[in-house]
């Protein structure tokens, strides 16, 4: 199964978006279609993932205990203002998250998923309104597992939708994925024309939601229920699928112009 994948490096434009990825020597970049074997034939997880690839570290393979990964997809929502950046308050944010997140535990556990729990910031979140990328770290717990899961996020805003970065990692790998976090930040890039700097308000459209629904979730019909959130957990070589919280968009939808 390993020798069946194209470990590529270098300049790699995104399959269906308008980014290209720039992976160094010590990264390695997965197509969809091998992500796809690597989620679902070696970790487990139901087919149809619908990734734009994943980024593994160079020293590391999809077999290994200690492995970690990113994986990337693209939502082309449209132009997502950050005219709210400062002003949101991630304390509360969290409160809501929380709350969300055990009303979907009974539904869940229906569904054949074991419950889950917010525990709060890994890393709180932060933007760079410079580069347009934001970044942010949960710790959650998946029913009676003994170390808890980092769900560490990146979103990087384009002219129409955001590039979605997310690392597959254990809560004990927290300082090692902060080492590399740099590193991840660099490799994904918008191509010009498509770049936040680019928006155009006559003719492009804009995301319904701001920063705040980017860090939270989106409400998101998924089998059956609500989910604001994909998030992978790595465990003995599996990963199992979940959603999360439920993004009640009143609260932090953009007010309209």
């Amino acid at each position: 199964m390993l020798a069946s994948l194209d470990l590529q490096t270098g300049n790699i434009k995104l399959p269906n978006a308008v980014a290209t990825l720039n992976v160094p020597e010590d990264f390695y970049y997965l197509s969809p279609e091998d992500a796809e074997k690597v989620l679902v034939e070696i970790w487990g997880n139901p087919p149809g993932q619908n990734t734009l690839g994943m980024l593994f570290p160079a020293d590391m393979t999809p077999f290994d205990q200690t492995s970690w990964a990113v994986t990337i997809e693209y939502e082309e929502d449209g132009y997502v203002s950050d005219e709210d950046a400062d002003d949101i308050d991630y304390s509360e944010l969290l409160v809501q998250m929380k709350s969300d997140t055990d009303s979907v535990n009974e539904e869940r556990i229906k569904l054949g998923y074991g419950a889950v729990a917010l525990i709060g910031w890994a890393a709180p979140p932060y933007y760079d309104a410079e580069s347009h990328k934001l970044h942010w770290a949960k710790e959650i717990k998946f029913g009676e597992q003994e170390i808890n899961t980092l769900n560490y996020n990146i979103r990087v805003l384009g002219r129409k939708g955001v590039l979605v970065l997310n690392f597959i990692a254990s809560i004990e790998q927290q300082a090692l994925i902060e080492s590399r976090l740099g590193s991840v930040l660099a490799i994904a890039e918008f191509d010009q024309g498509s770049t936040y700097r680019d928006f155009d308000p006559e003719i492009d459209n804009v995301a319904a939601y701001g920063l705040g629904a980017l860090v939270a979730g989106k409400v998101i019909a998924k089998t059956g229920f609500i989910a604001a959130a994909i998030i992978f957990l790595k465990k003995f070589g599996v990963i199992f699928i979940v959603a999360i919280g439920a993004f009640f968009k009143r609260k932090f939808k953009r007010k309209e112009a």
